[in-house]
């Protein structure tokens, strides 16, 4: 954890802070889908403002390949939806360096916000935002007096406007939402209470080899859905027709069963169809899943088996859905998973990943879970117990 976070910074009156925020949210038409990234940030950026300090925020949106994408991802809608947010002026600066940004930094007033330009339009030369150009690091922190990281999405990340910034400036600190995020992700892992039940589903066993290695030790159980299940059930010698599988890495899943005696746990039966579609018809089959037939979700009695895991637990930590949540045919699983975690009123409940954050934003219990994280690969890296770069970096300081 960092040395100080942001309401460590006492005298930050007239001082110029830059803030790593992560607003990079769903737009269409210039119209935000999803602002719960912004709202997190809320309260690091209104601490700052209220000390009187001059908010100065980097961000990414979406990735900058060719020109024409600098018009569908500027910042300048999230600037203004921020404003909405802050009910308060917020600057938006159409620029990442040059004239025009200090001269609007230098005309800020104590208590200012301001929006520098999506910091990726860098990435069309050279790529100097996601490879931590040190030139542009150093440009970015010469900007500032102070820097203030709270973008937890991109912490698994080496950016020059988080660790390049971090490591050119003498103060840093963490913000509220990376702090948050480190503390019940940290604890969850580190010293959850138990039984300590993580919920791991996706595609494939490859992108969650690394979690389940990490807490085969440290969870009493590991539940685990969506299309990795089918690797596992050819290294125990299920049949599963045509269903998703890593060839490469059956052996791997023996081993992680082996070890794992009975951590591990399986759905036991399975929603099929014939093709990857929402309106295939779909059936229910126990144990072996015939030819021609893929598995698409969990099915009803996987459901229970899960909850009969569930229902004990004091930490839960769920990352990834349970089966093809995207078709509402093949969504039950997940959702039925998500309901049931918001019961679970004496438990420490943590969700992260995309599709785990939607089910539970569907089903509306968002408001009764502990945490809801707002990075997907940085929690999951997280888990595995990795060194974040942009956590190092200020934690160094």
């Amino acid at each position: 954890m960092s040395k100080l976070i942001v309401s460590d910074l006492k005298d930050l009156k007239g001082k110029k802070v830059l803030v790593r925020v992560d607003f990079n949210v769903p737009i269409k038409d210039g119209v935000i889908g999803d602002d719960n990234r912004m709202v997190a940030a809320l309260p690091t950026i209104k601490y700052i403002t209220d000390q009187g300090g001059k908010a100065i925020l980097f961000s990414h949106l979406g990735r900058i390949k060719t020109e024409e994408d600098k018009e569908k991802l500027s910042l300048r809608p999230v600037a203004e939806h921020l404003a909405d947010l802050l009910n308060k002026k917020v600057t938006f600066v159409p620029a990442t360096r040059g004239e025009q940004l200090e001269k609007a930094i230098a005309e800020m007033e104590d208590g200012d916000v301001l929006v520098v330009e999506n910091t990726r339009f860098e990435d069309l030369d050279g790529k100097k935002e996601s490879g931590n150009d040190p030139e542009l690091g150093k440009y970015w922190a010469s900007l500032g007096d102070v820097f203030v990281n709270d973008a937890f999405g991109t912490a698994h990340r080496s950016h020059a406007s988080n660790v390049g910034i971090a490591s050119n400036m003498k103060q840093a600190a963490a913000g509220f939402l990376l702090e948050k995020e480190i503390k019940f992700l940290g604890e969850a892992v580190d010293n959850p209470v138990h039984p300590f039940v993580a919920i791991l589903g996706g595609a494939k066993v490859s992108d969650k080899i690394g979690v389940i290695e990490h807490l085969l030790d440290k969870a009493d159980k590991i539940i685990v859905g969506g299309g990795m299940t089918y690797t596992f059930y050819a290294a125990k010698g299920i049949k599963i027709g045509n269903s998703l599988v890593e060839e490469d890495k059956i052996e791997l899943a023996k081993e992680l069963l082996e070890k794992a005696g009975d951590k591990i746990v399986l759905p036991v039966d399975n929603v099929c169809a014939p093709e990857f579609n929402n309106d295939a018809p779909a059936e229910v089959f126990e144990g072996d899943i015939p030819d021609g037939y893929m598995a698409l979700d969990i099915g009803p009695k996987s459901v229970e088996l899960f909850k009969s895991v569930l229902k004990d637990a004091k930490t839960v930590v769920w990352n990834g859905p349970m089966g093809v949540f995207e078709m509402p045919n093949f969504a039950k699983g997940t959702l039925g998973v998500g309901e049931f975690l918001g019961t679970l009123t004496d438990a420490t409940t943590i969700v992260g990943g995309g599709d785990s954050t939607a089910a539970v934003k569907k089903l509306g219990i968002a408001d009764k879970l502990t945490h809801i994280s707002t990075g997907g690969g940085a929690s999951l890296e997280y888990l595995e117990g990795k060194t974040l770069p942009g956590i190092a970096a200020v934690s160094d300081k």
